[in-house]
């Protein structure tokens, strides 16, 4: 869940108005183009992390790495017809919707300095820089890589993840538990200012300051949620066993809302091996318990329920 939070938060970051409770669901539940678009971005994303860190166990963190989660994100999805998984062989820029080259806000080194500054990108980040405390250059390293923009379009989504993939590899991270793009979106405008006034300015410093402030931050954030949600499911699980003592499957179900939030009766009739009116009799135990909430209250048929507690923890900040 973590993983699909942070997918979605740097999503949202460019732009992507889709929920958390869109993502969970089935895409072709959501209703206009415009959210399942917004839907298959953030799967993607979740596709380009677990891909990354699968492939973090073959490879060092690489330039091929980087173009191959490039190609995982922009895969059947908007901006597929932007060469995914190649770097850029015409020059970009950045700026407002509609800038030309002649008044971007910034324009990257051409592609022939671009594939110089790479290398060295790489270089630096396989380097064994003891000298450089390893979250000033994560920090370093995320930065640069915006700057030197590679792709024609998702850089700053590869960017982000590359902070996680990073983390992951130098082992300060054994699972991805670290959603920066909370930060990240809830400081969009001075997360782009501190990054602009890097390359123009040199204002490393500063920069590292803000970068080193949202991990603390995050840090705080993720742990007090990993709190609720352990004080949650032993709170719901006492309280499964005092009013479902005689259902086999009533803890195993509970057990599988913390990873299906959102779930149908279907779900349990395959899950658990039980009758369609079992799994109905079971979701509406759980939902006079105060554990689940009827998504669909005018619907008889396909009703969808919501583990609302515990989404009322995750979807913090992804409002």
């Amino acid at each position: 869940m973590y993983v699909k939070k942070e997918a979605l938060l740097s999503s949202q970051i460019e732009g992507t108005q889709a929920s958390l409770v869109d993502v969970l669901s089935v895409p072709k539940n959501v209703e206009s183009t415009k959210t399942r678009n917004d839907v298959e971005d953030v799967v993607n994303y979740v596709h380009a992390m677990n891909y990354g860190l699968a492939r973090l166990q073959e490879l060092p963190m690489s330039l091929r790495l980087l173009r191959e989660i490039h190609g995982q994100l922009l895969r059947n999805v908007r901006g597929s017809e932007k060469n995914p998984g190649e770097f850029r062989k015409s020059q970009n820029w950045i700026g407002a919707m509609g800038c030309t080259l002649s008044n971007a806000t910034f324009v990257p080194p051409p592609v022939e300095e671009m594939n110089e500054a790479l290398w060295n990108l790489e270089k630096f980040i396989n380097s064994d820089a003891q000298y450089i405390p390893p979250l000033i250059k994560i920090a370093m390293i995320h930065a640069q890589f915006e700057t030197i923009h590679p792709f024609l379009d998702g850089n700053g989504r590869v960017g982000r993840l590359l902070i996680t993939f990073w983390l992951c590899q130098q082992h300060f991270l054994e699972k991805p538990l670290l959603y920066l793009s909370y930060y990240f979106k809830q400081n969009r405008l001075e997360y782009y200012d501190r990054l602009m006034r890097v390359r123009l300015h040199g204002e490393w410093e500063e920069w590292v300051k803000f970068f080193l402030k949202g991990i603390a931050e995050v840090s705080d954030e993720a742990t007090d949620s990993a709190e609720r949600i352990i004080r949650l499911k032993e709170n719901f699980t006492d309280l499964v066993r005092n009013q479902a003592p005689n259902a086999s499957y009533a803890i195993p179900l509970l057990d599988f809302l913390f990873e299906n939030p959102i779930i149908a009766r279907k779900d349990v009739v395959e899950n658990f091996h039980v009758s369609s009116p079992t799994a109905k009799y079971a979701l509406e135990t759980f939902c006079k318990l105060g554990i689940l909430l009827d998504a669909d209250l005018e619907k008889q048929k396909n009703k969808r329920y919501r583990f609302q507690p515990y989404l009322d923890i995750l979807e913090r900040g992804t409002e």
